[in-house]
């Protein structure tokens, strides 16, 4: 199990709970970090990162009882299937009903959402809500592995940062859940062979 050691003080959850933005280690690699309810904290990345505004980025999100922020409705065998899934390294798209307009939805209103094993940003998450946590890097460049390296990117422009050592880890899998009940998988990454064995058993 993938599993990084940091701390989480008053001033990490207070910063993100004022719209903050920040570097913290993931289940994956670092990701530059915000509150995903909060259209201050999404945009400043999207800027940090020199992001287009088109493209998507992955919620993580502490509980399944989250989704209901973002308007998921599923079905009782969808439920089952999340529960035996999550947490993992493992990125879900579903399809979404929210008023969050600065949130950027693919063209059938979907999001990415992942619950993340690693227990401290679990604990993170169910203090100040779901987070949306692209890699911490400008657009196009290698993602941090350290803090350092994250630092190179941003400096002082954001709120704070959270060293959890070398990160090299795989990214997520991003799994698309078909309206039948299959699956597509649109990016092969970590605890892939737990997708299949779930939704393809």
């Amino acid at each position: 199990m993938y599993d990084v050691r940091m701390e989480i003080t008053d001033q990490v959850v207070a910063a993100l709970r004022q719209g903050g933005v920040g570097v913290l280690p993931s289940d994956t690699l670092y990701g530059l970090m915000g509150l995903a309810t909060s259209r201050q904290a999404v945009e400043r990345i999207y800027r940090l990162k020199g992001r287009e505004a088109t493209q998507p980025s992955i919620i993580l999100i502490g509980d399944i009882a989250d989704l209901t922020i973002f308007g998921v409705e599923l079905d009782t065998a969808m439920r089952a299937k999340l529960e035996r899934l999550w947490p993992a390294r493992v990125s879900i798209i579903l399809p979404v009903k929210h008023n969050f307009d600065y949130l950027v939805q693919g063209p059938l209103k979907t999001h990415a959402f992942r619950i993340p094993p690693q227990p401290q940003l679990r604990a993170l998450l169910q203090q100040v809500g779901p987070l949306v946590a692209p890699s911490a890097n400008f657009s196009g460049q290698p993602p941090a592995k350290d803090i350092v390296e994250a630092k190179g990117y941003f400096g002082d422009q954001v709120d704070f940062y959270v060293d959890g050592g070398t990160l090299v880890g795989e990214p997520s899998s991003v799994v698309l859940v078909e309206a039948l009940g299959g699956i597509t998988i649109k990016r092969a990454g970590a605890d892939l062979d737990k997708v299949r064995k779930i939704f393809m058993s």
